[in-house]
């Protein structure tokens, strides 16, 4: 076990993809026998210790870069629960050595060209650029500003290169008139209600279109999910093209876990093309949820956080990752996932203020049961003077069944359904009214999050329930404006 990485090594060590040459594979050798034992070093190329508060983020399964899944626990990692969330240990050993704001930094992917290769020459190489004699006497200084300026003229132009710049600071959107319906509502001040649809699991589109137009009506837009579960489904792209065909505003979902770099640019594009003008980035459930044979666990080309930069630089600089110009850049509406329930409070707060100064400008959360945590989760996005920045969709779900609720409880990451809630749907049950009182109870928490100070509109996940949305819209006063559907 490393000595200041927790846990174990989740895979073996990288080798490079080329040949090195002997004076390079001499720096790897020296540089593995140091970083090995005190940080479990797999030699990614890309190290970003200093900003993790040396614990190594390359332990977490995902391969997550910029901070954890919405499944982040204290009690161990969820695609191995054998382990703990790595991420929750560097923000919990941050926030003690009081480094917590250098976890804002945007962190950039791996550059698979370095992969396997060693960074003691790269930091050399700086230190030769900014001046021996000057690092020499600026680390020695007295005066622990300069010796931090001096430190970080060393690792960031080797941690942030050239093609990516990641920085910690908000990015103001650079375009004027609204991307999409979806934010001319939230910009006029509309409490905006928003659903999901789940995209069939056969090649037939007739149920989902009329999925789709039995919301239309009754809703601002609509999401697609993109792989749920880590299930194959038709694509979100494919139903979010289908949607706008049929008239109604598209959300497409987009996880990190099934897109590369290329992938994530090239489906921006087409998604532009085809009228859709709201993406949703998430990390993505993990593979360790799929049906058998299970796919690759052991890393993501992108995180969620470093594929809303991307999108946001080729929307407001009109740039791919690789530096070259768009002509005719893409327009959308970048929207992200966040979890209210999903770790501490101060550690959920920083990764959703670092999501918004990536490019979020939208949050659906992840579901909503609990009112007094949604509040004490808004007070700390407050302290970090980020609600004026992003709005914010509540995700909510009528429960059907004491089955579904204990499920979500127990299995799905990020969600908690109070004990009071569970009794009443029991008790419903034992009544035989259990959907009514999921309704119900549904409608109460409503009414609960109208009245919270922050909130934009609500985000209805049906769990395959989409026929009961129509009824929960109107008798919850919430039909939007352009609606003939409450006549």
């Amino acid at each position: 076990m490393p000595i200041f990485t927790p846990g174990r090594r989740w895979q073996p060590i990288y080798y490079p993809f080329r040949r090195e040459t002997f004076g390079n594979r001499l720096l790897n050798s020296i540089e593995m026998l140091y970083k090995g034992p005190l940080w479990g070093c797999r030699q990614c190329g890309n190290c970003l210790l200093q900003e993790t508060a040396f614990i190594c983020p390359m332990e977490c399964p995902k391969g997550l870069r910029n901070g954890p899944c919405g499944g982040s626990t204290a009690e161990h990692c969820y695609v191995d629960e054998t382990r703990p969330c790595i991420w929750y240990k560097i923000y919990e050993r941050a926030f003690k050595l009081g480094r917590e704001e250098l976890l804002m930094e945007v962190l950039p992917p791996l550059d698979w060209d370095l992969v396997g290769s060693e960074q003691l020459g790269r930091l050399v190489e700086q230190i030769k650029i900014n001046g021996t004699r000057n690092v020499i006497s600026g680390l020695t200084s007295k005066d622990a500003e300069t010796r931090e300026e001096t430190w970080d003229g060393i690792f960031r132009p080797v941690r942030q290169p050239d093609w990516w710049q990641g920085d910690s600071e908000y990015h103001v959107p650079k375009y004027e008139e609204p991307a999409s319906e979806l934010e001319r509502r939230l910009k006029a001040g509309e409490f905006v209600v928003t659903t999901e649809i789940q995209p069939p699991m056969t090649a037939s589109t007739k149920k989902l279109k009329d999925n789709i137009d039995l919301m239309k009506p009754f809703v601002t837009a609509v999401n697609f999910t993109d792989g749920a579960s880590a299930t194959p489904r038709m694509s979100s792209l494919a139903c979010s093209a289908i949607a706008v065909q049929r008239g109604a505003e598209a959300v497409l979902q987009i996880a990190a876990r099934d897109i590369t770099r290329v992938g994530l640019q090239s489906e921006a594009l087409g998604a532009a093309a085809l009228g859709i003008r709201n993406i949703l980035c998430i990390t993505g459930d993990s593979n360790r949820l799929s049906p058998k044979p299970k796919g690759r666990m052991d890393i993501l080309d992108l995180d969620s956080i470093q594929m809303l930069w991307v999108l946001r630089q080729m929307r407001d600089e009109g740039k791919y990752l690789d530096e070259r110009n768009i002509k005719f850049p893409p327009k959308y509406f970048l929207g992200s996932a966040a979890s209210p329930y999903a770790s501490e409070i101060k550690y959920q707060a920083l990764r959703e203020h670092k999501k918004v100064n990536a490019g979020a400008q939208f949050f659906q959360t992840n579901l909503v049961f609990d009112i007094e945590r949604l509040e004490t989760w808004l007070n700390a996005l407050a302290a970090r003077n980020i609600l004026d920045k992003v709005y914010i969709l509540v995700g909510i779900s009528p429960l059907k069944s004491v089955k579904v609720a204990r499920y979500m409880h127990d299995e799905v990451p990020g969600i908690h359904i109070p004990e009071a809630i569970m009794k009443r749907l029991s008790d419903a049950e034992t009544a035989g009214n259990a959907a009514e009182e999921g309704i119900r109870i549904t409608l109460e928490l409503i009414e609960k999050i109208r009245k919270l100070e922050g909130i934009n509109g609500l985000h209805i996940m049906t769990v395959g329930w989409e026929e009961v949305v129509p009824r929960i819209i109107t008798e919850a006063g919430l039909l939007p404006n352009h609606s003939s559907a409450a006549g």
